[in-house]
């Protein structure tokens, strides 16, 4: 039982992935297929994602976008024979599960950017000179709009007034 609640709990990790408003009780195909591909569930050999797919829409209830982990556990019980060919229901049910076992979703970290061949010359911002050097500051931070446009300041009766804010100091 102590392999099941580790496997829910990996259901749950997968099931709340990409989704801040999911409770982790249901899980997407979208979901399902991405646990079965990085646990190893998913081999592109025996079981292809295509398998993946059928047996989601198998398991899940007919209308339903999402199983729970009740479906899931049905949908490896399916994929487990296929993966697993040579073993008994039972052992390759709990191989499946072992190659579930304490996974979490890999997220993929935001692309670097590139440094190669021309590319650091080109973005290097200590050397612009004329008005692009405006559109930066001082660590090399694009300004976004602020550095593209002349700014006016239109406060006040008269526009880009230089002794605004003193009349009061007097």
């Amino acid at each position: 039982s102590s392999k099941m609640s580790e496997v829910e709990n990996v259901f749950r990790k997968f099931a709340i992935y990409g989704d801040t408003s999911a409770s982790g009780n249901n899980m997407t195909g979208k979901n399902f297929s991405k646990m079965c591909k990085e646990c190893g569930v998913m081999d592109g050999k025996a079981v292809t994602s295509t398998d993946i797919d059928i047996v989601f829409n198998k398991v899940k209830t007919k209308g339903a976008r999402t199983i729970t982990f009740a479906e899931f556990q049905q949908a490896m019980k399916e994929l487990c024979g296929k993966r697993f060919k040579g073993k008994s229901p039972e052992e390759a049910l709990q191989a499946v599960y072992g190659l579930i076992e304490g996974k979490e979703p890999g997220s993929v970290s935001a692309t670097k950017a590139t440094k190669v061949g021309g590319v650091e010359r080109l973005t290097d911002t200590s050397k612009y000179t004329a008005s692009h050097k405006e559109r930066f500051d001082e660590s090399g931070r694009g300004k976004g709009l602020a550095g593209r446009q002349d700014m006016t300041d239109n406060s006040g009766y008269v526009g880009a007034y230089k002794g605004a804010g003193t009349y009061d100091q007097r």
